[in-house]
């Protein structure tokens, strides 16, 4: 274990540089990357911290290819040094790391026994971490207090203690009762801090068969060489496990958000139409039934499902959605089953398919209408007998998935033309939950416009707070071939055409201007036109000020006896408007 002065020198300065300038890199690196969501942040540092591992090795090996020009062969100590670094560049978990540290000391050099301490900060206690040469029962034993024995006392002062043979310290309190006198043997004990900003968080220490020509001060050198580099794997890990704790904790909280954004409570609508999705939402959320949602395009079957779903046991686990007619057939039985390298061209890796990324949770086939019918007998399958083959393979893969299936077309006239199965078809629908088109939604309209108008106002810091009269009517009278997704398009319009605090009927789309039309006559008067925007102000000043006539005659620069006037010539009631 004797190194030379100069070598010594040489793998202080390397261990000096590793440790003061990594940190700093690291820093810099993570400044320079932008930064998109927790998750990111975690993958970002451990990329990070694997090339900084693989670059300390890389300079590492540089020195230690300079110096094999000096010398014929590496000696014991450069070759544990090059197998340190490899462990470092090879893991980010903490304790195979440490691991691999004991085991590399013990092939070069000929270890009798080895630990690495750390410390608890919460208990000030230091406990055994790894151990080399230790039982179990021995490693649990070992746990010290700051300033006891050896290894507490190295914590306590930061100063690494040397004891050249063991049978002649009582500092030691055997503790770990697994040191036995040797006869003819001195066994030495050397025990360094570890150090991580200043303060002492563990410690590492090995016993040794002492040699002739053994060089103490040279040993303790090449420990505290490893020491620094123990004490940046301890601060990287801290930094993954600290990123890894608020990823979960920001998932748990995501996780909740949904839950309660898709709860029932929250859905918008009253109509009785509506109440009765509601209940049968409820009735078989808690359930595993498949279930079949159908309705026209943009009724909001994608939300059911969620709803359904958030509602769940299976809550907590996956929602996959998978929307059916996005991929051709060739893509989407792959997509949904996953397969195996190599099982056609392309197939470069294996894939996980979404039955399997669902696992405990809930798999929404969206426009299962559009399935082919080849991929309608394996869809089958996994429903009868719940189980499954990725594409190429020959494993059979049990499947603990919800299956929620959704269409806009008429299953039963699609099997008398024989476009879809029969079979499948009573195998989805266990439980069927039918959603209204809007136009049979009359008491919802305003109550979707409203939301919708509050949702896009805010998007885009604009300060409009109610709709018009004349595009009330407007609204409520278009029969809606787009659902609720086409209302949803029509108030975005209107937030974004608006400059007032009003959305007026000018700013609806002209599919709704043209029902206006329609409906009052092919031509209208100058005079009509003049008194029916005139009322249209009128009721919107009256509204804005609950019904106050005075403060609507100030801000249309009228009297309140004009105003009065022409409130009773065009039938308006204030008190209605408060």
């Amino acid at each position: 274990m004797t190194i030379k002065h100069n070598f010594d020198r040489s793998i202080t300065v390397a261990a000096l540089i590793f440790n003061a300038g990594m940190t700093s890199r690291i820093r810099h690196s993570a400044k320079m990357l932008p930064i998109f969501c927790l998750k990111c942040v975690v993958s970002v540092g451990i990329i990070i911290t694997k090339l900084y591992f693989l670059d300390f090795q890389l300079q590492f090996c540089m020195f230690l290819a300079d110096r094999n020009d000096m010398t014929t062969k590496p000696s014991k100590e450069v070759q544990l040094l090059a197998d340190l670094a490899k462990a470092f560049a090879d893991s980010l978990d903490l304790e195979l790391t440490l691991k691999a540290i004991l085991k590399s000391l013990d092939t070069h050099v000929k270890l009798q026994k080895g630990t690495i301490t750390l410390l608890n900060p919460e208990t000030e206690t230091i406990n055994i971490k790894v151990a080399h040469g230790l039982s179990e029962e021995s490693k649990e034993l070992g746990i010290y207090k700051i300033g006891e024995g050896i290894t507490g006392t190295v914590v306590q002062t930061g100063k690494e203690i040397i004891v050249p043979d063991i049978s002649r310290d009582n500092r030691f309190l055997h503790r770990t009762h697994s040191r036995k006198e040797t006869a003819g043997k001195q066994i030495a004990f050397y025990c360094v801090p570890i150090k991580l900003e200043g303060k002492t968080i563990g410690t590492l220490s090995v016993d040794r068969q002492v040699k002739k020509g053994d060089d103490f001060e040279a040993n303790l050198n090449l420990l505290n060489v490893i020491a620094t580099m123990v004490a940046q794997a301890v601060k990287l890990n801290k930094l993954v496990e600290s990123d890894k704790r608020q990823l979960s904790e920001e998932n748990l909280r995501l996780r909740q958000e949904l839950r309660t954004h898709f709860n029932i409570d929250n859905m918008v609508g009253t109509s009785n139409a509506i109440k009765e999705v509601y209940r049968l939402i409820e009735q078989v959320a808690e359930s595993n039934a498949t279930v079949l949602i159908r309705g026209e395009s943009g009724t909001g079957k994608d939300l059911v499902a969620h709803a359904v779903h958030y509602n769940s046991q299976r809550a907590n686990k996956p929602f996959i959605k998978v929307n059916c007619t996005a991929l051709p057939e060739t893509l989407l039985e792959s997509e949904l089953f996953g397969h195996e390298k190599g099982a056609f061209t392309g197939a470069t890796e294996k894939k996980i398919g979404r039955f399997e990324r669902a696992g405990g949770g809930t798999i929404f086939l969206d426009e299962i209408g559009d399935f082919s019918m080849n991929l309608q007998v394996k869809l089958l399958r996994v429903i009868q007998f719940r189980e499954f083959e990725r594409v190429g393979g020959g494993e059979t893969i049990k499947s603990n998935v919800r299956i929620i299936v959704a269409t806009n077309k008429n299953l039963e006239e699609q099997i008398k033309e024989k476009l879809f199965r029969e079979d499948l078809y009573y195998r989805i629908n266990v439980f069927p939950i039918f959603l209204p088109p809007l136009r049979e939604r009359k008491d919802d309209i305003m109550l979707m416009a409203d939301y919708f108008l509050e949702k896009f106002s805010k998007e885009n810091n604009k300060r409009i707070t109610r709709i018009s009269t004349p595009a009330i009517e407007m609204l409520t009278s278009y029969h809606w071939p787009g659902n609720i997704r086409e209302l949803e398009n029509c108030i975005e319009r209107a937030v974004l055409l608006c400059n007032d605090e009003v959305v007026r009927s000018e700013h609806l789309p002209p599919s709704l201007q043209m029902i206006r039309k329609s409906e009052s006559g092919a031509k209208r008067s100058l005079i009509e036109i003049i008194e029916n925007k005139e009322r249209e102000l009128i009721i919107d000043s009256l509204k804005k000020f609950a019904g106050r006539q005075r403060k609507a005659a100030e801000e249309l620069g009228l009297t309140e006896r004009i105003l009065g006037y022409k409130i009773k010539k065009y039938g308006i009631f204030p008190k209605l408007l408060s």
